[in-house]
């Protein structure tokens, strides 16, 4: 933490910083409407490297949203177009990816991205999910569920979540203020 505060004081104080860097491929994974992306894009921001939302980059390559994806194709086909660009991406150069909520509870996606990235779970209560997603009608699986349903699925995926290699606990506090926690967990494990 302390290498995130001094820059942030420095920034603070009208110097220019040089960006932190980080040799390795990072994913961000839990549960929908958890705040990856929005997390993802300030964490590549900071660290000066490029971020990847996995549900944006399938709606460009399908030409359709994700819901029309699940509508038209069906959730295997998706399931099968997620599993393929995650591991295509896994192989390139160090970037924040953003999982969608199910694309960590794939064995074949866990093991990968715990064998070649960061996994970082970002971990709201499950009031804040239930609360971003009611103002939400772009999640397919949430649609047409009750809280009670979504509890279930959420607790089902929980297990995978707990594989990743950093966890964190998150609220409806600043999310710049996780990005400060994720890069003083990354500091630790890349020392």
């Amino acid at each position: 933490m302390v290498a995130a505060t001094s820059a942030s004081n420095q920034r603070q104080r009208g110097k220019v910083t040089k960006p932190r860097r980080t040799q390795h491929m990072l994913t961000l994974v839990g549960f929908m409407a958890a705040g990856k992306s929005t997390i993802g894009r300030l964490l590549a921001e900071r660290l000066d490297i490029r971020f990847v939302d996995t549900d944006r980059a399938l709606e460009t390559a399908f030409g359709l949203s994700v819901g029309e994806i699940f509508d038209q194709l069906g959730e295997p086909a998706f399931r099968a177009a997620e599993r393929e660009l995650i591991l295509r991406l896994l192989g390139g150069e160090p970037q924040v990816l953003s999982l969608g909520g199910g694309a960590y509870a794939d064995a074949t996606v866990r093991q990968a991205v715990n064998a070649r990235a960061i996994a970082i779970w970002i971990d709201p209560p499950f009031d804040a999910i239930v609360e971003r997603i009611g103002r939400s009608r772009a999640r397919p699986l949430a649609c047409g569920r009750s809280a009670e349903q979504l509890k279930l699925l959420w607790d089902e995926r929980r297990t995978s979540y707990a594989a990743a290699h950093i966890h964190v606990p998150t609220s409806d506090a600043a999310p710049a203020r996780f990005v400060d926690a994720i890069i003083a967990q990354l500091d630790q494990l890349e020392t």
